[in-house]
């Protein structure tokens, strides 16, 4: 028994043995046909038939474009339109090759050894020096300075030769340093 209970029954006093059946209403009984009894939503929607277009870009083996055209329903599925090369459609026949996992012989290539003179040719080429700043004289003019390159570092190394481990050279550069 509840809180409220006694007073939703009509007050404190009332006892439970008044209650009385209630008379039980009579029911209609009424059947749905397939259509409307389930909850599908609207079946003559998709009950019709739609035409579904896919298209497929070709491989190297089977170039070009490639569709496949189906009717669908909700119980059948039909392929109207199948490009060649697709799966399911009639197979290429392939040429069969007796030697295809056989491969092909490698050309064989040996470094041979070039003269000075050639490389002095080929460096000669009509490419040296086309992007290059001032054209043909600043080439020349750079050929000069790394021939005077040379003579001055062909005169350094002619110095007197030391023994390993000296400081010497070390020395002279603190003296050319402070002074």
């Amino acid at each position: 028994m509840g809180l409220f209970d006694r007073f939703l029954k009509g007050g404190a006093g009332t006892s439970s043995n008044n209650n009385t059946p209630k008379p039980k209403k009579e029911v209609e009984t009424f059947f749905l046909d397939a259509d409307s009894s389930g909850s599908m939503g609207n079946v003559d929607f998709m009950r019709r038939s739609n035409t579904i277009r896919r298209t497929f870009p070709g491989t190297v083996d089977n170039p070009g474009n490639k569709e496949m055209v189906a009717e669908v329903a909700s119980m059948e599925a039909s392929v109207e339109k199948l490009s060649d090369g697709m799966p399911g459609s009639n197979p290429v026949e392939a040429e069969v090759s007796l030697n295809a996992g056989i491969p092909k012989p490698v050309k064989k290539t040996f470094a041979q050894t070039m003269s000075a003179a050639e490389l002095d040719q080929r460096k000669k080429g009509s490419a040296v020096g086309v992007n290059v700043t001032g054209g043909p004289a600043a080439i020349k003019m750079e050929q000069e300075a790394a021939a005077a390159d040379i003579t001055v570092q062909q005169q350094i190394n002619r110095g007197p030769t030391q023994k390993p481990g000296a400081i010497d050279p070390f020395k002279q550069m603190a003296k050319d340093l402070n002074g």
